[in-house]
C-alpha cells in the first residue's frame, strides 16, 4: 500500500495521506513520498495547485515512532553520529518543500492535525476543516520538543498563539482554530469535498505566474529568520534519547498520565 496517494485532477492534483491503521502518521516513506511529490511538483508548470488530505476520517496524526522507538530513552555510544538528527532533519526539510511551492497548496483537514499533522497545516495558504477535526501539538506533554514545526507554528499563528499551543499542548476544536487564524473556513462533516472544491475555483483565478510571485513575496518576509532545521533536529534527538521522552511516551501508551503531570487538572 502506498502512504501516499496522488491523483490528478486537470491542473490540480489531491495527495492524500494513506496510512489509515496510524491515523496517518507521518511514516519515513509518507515524508519521503511528500517530500518527492514537492519536487516534481515545483518542477511542473502545469499543475496549479495542490489539496492535501488524510485518508480514513483523519487527516494526520502526527509522526511515527517507527524509526524511532529503539532509541527512546537510550543514550548515544559515545563518538557516534546519532542516525536520529538525519530522519528528523528530513521532516523539516519537508516542511520547507511545501511551504516554497509555487502552486497554491489547500489543506483538507478532516479528524485530527496533531503534532507533525499541525505542522503540515502551517504550511497551507488556505485550511478547510469539518466541524469534527482537531488540532493539537501535543509533543511537550510527552516530553518531546515540537522541533521541526515550531518556525511554522511561529509564522503562521503569531508569537503569543504559538507559545500557548507549543508550550501547552492544548487541543483546540476546528472552530477553536478558525479563531485563531490556523483555519481559514469551517464546514459540516459531509461538505469538505464542495467547501475544497469552491475554494480551487477561486484560486483558479489567479494567474500561476502572478500568484507564484505573490508567494514567493509572502515567503521573504520571513527570510531574515534563521534556518533552524538542524538545531531543531538535535533537540529532537537529543530529547528522545532522554528520561522525559521514555516516561512520557510510557505514559501516553499507558493512558496514564505522565510523571510531571500527575495530581494537577490536565
Amino acid at each position: 500500500m502506498s502512504a501516499l496517494l496522488i491523483h490528478r485532477d486537470g491542473a490540480i492534483e489531491r495527495w492524500t495521506l494513506n496510512e489509515p491503521a496510524t491515523r496517518n502518521a507521518l511514516s519515513d516513506a509518507m515524508v519521503l513520498a511528500l517530500f518527492e511529490a514537492c519536487l516534481r511538483a515545483k518542477a511542473d508548470a502545469s499543475l496549479r495547485g495542490v489539496v492535501l488530505a488524510g485518508a480514513d476520517g483523519a487527516f494526520c496524526a502526527g509522526g511515527s515512532l517507527g524509526g524511532f522507538a529503539s532509541a527512546i530513552g537510550q543514550a548515544l555510544p559515545p563518538g557516534e553520529a546519532d542516525p536520529l538528527v538525519a530522519l528528523n532533519r528530513g521532516f523539516g526539510d519537508l516542511l520547507h518543500a511545501l511551504i516554497g511551492l509555487p502552486q497554491w497548496l489547500m489543506c483538507a483537514v478532516d479528524g485530527p492535525a496533531m503534532g507533525g499533522g499541525f505542522g503540515l497545516v502551517c504550511c497551507a495558504d488556505v485550511v478547510i476543516a469539518t466541524e469534527r477535526s482537531a488540532f493539537a501539538t501535543p509533543e511537550v506533554t510527552l516530553g518531546l520538543p515540537p522541533a521541526q514545526i515550531a518556525p511554522f507554528v511561529w509564522r503562521r499563528l503569531g508569537d503569543a498563539t504559538a507559545r500557548q499551543c507549543l508550550l501547552s499542548g492544548t487541543r483546540w476544536t476546528a472552530r477553536e482554530a478558525q479563531a485563531v487564524g490556523l483555519v481559514n473556513t469551517v464546514v459540516a462533516d459531509d461538505a469538505l469535498d464542495a467547501a475544497v472544491a469552491y475554494a480551487a475555483k477561486a484560486l483558479g483565478r489567479a494567474a500561476p505566474g502572478a500568484l507564484a510571485a505573490t508567494k514567493q513575496l509572502l515567503h521573504r518576509l520571513h527570510q531574515h529568520l534563521p534556518d533552524l532545521r538542524d538545531e531543531a533536529a538535535i533537540a529532537f534527538a537529543n530529547a528522545l534519547r532522554g528520561p522525559e521522552a521514555a516516561a512520557g511516551l510510557a505514559a501516553f501508551a499507558s493512558k496514564q498520565p505522565a510523571p510531571w503531570a500527575k495530581g494537577r487538572d490536565t
